[in-house]
């Protein structure tokens, strides 16, 4: 009588083939080297913690690395990031998203706010940065169509249609250096990147 055929042995070492071809995830990005897939975010739903329409982030990474990331919520709201922080304050010109996800573990809120914003509302982003030194504000040109400013924290954001709405204030509050964070309390300044305006 012949043996049957021992087929467990190949289909585990095909299952662990496809496991560790799926922990590198790495692929090549517009030619400035790997881009990891350490990006990837879901929007939950309202965070439901006193700031109406502030959306909870279900972040699945929160490693260091030197590559880009391909993250899939733009601003992001965590995800892996570049080893050094971007200083926090003021700033007229954008900042790269892997060193203001690093702001973001530490506790920091980052207003990214629209280019095009008149310069009236730029003061009032300006305004929150100076009197809070653990906000991160610079201008995002890849924000969505009517969206001034959106506020994130680590795992939480809110997306808003005016400067002048008084949920930004109350953002900035509830979420500065915030339980979500994984390293509330940590500085956000001290590095070499970045020179914040006063």
């Amino acid at each position: 009588m012949p043996r049957p055929r021992r087929i467990v042995p190949a289909l585990l070492l095909a299952t662990l083939f496809t496991l560790a071809a799926c922990s590198l995830s790495i692929r090549t990005g517009n030619g400035d080297g790997p881009t990891l897939a350490g990006g990837a975010s879901e929007v939950i739903g309202d965070a439901d913690e006193g700031v109406a329409g502030v959306q909870e982030i279900r972040v699945a990474k929160n490693d260091h690395t030197s590559a880009s990331v391909d993250y899939t919520l733009r601003p992001p709201a965590g995800g892996a990031h570049n080893p050094e922080w971007w200083n926090c304050g003021f700033y007229d010109e954008p900042v790269l998203d892997e060193n203001a996800v690093h702001d973001l573990e530490h506790g920091a809120v980052w207003l990214a706010y629209s280019p095009d914003l008149t310069p009236a509302d730029v003061e009032v982003v300006h305004d929150l940065a100076r009197a809070n030194p653990k906000v991160l504000a610079a201008p995002y040109p890849d924000l969505g169509a009517g969206e001034a400013v959106v506020a994130t924290a680590w795992a939480r954001q809110l997306r808003l249609d005016s400067v002048g709405d008084e949920r930004l204030t109350k953002f900035v509050e509830v979420y500065l250096d915030g339980r979500q964070a994984p390293e509330p309390g940590v500085t956000c300044t001290g590095t070499s990147l970045g020179e914040p305006l006063r």
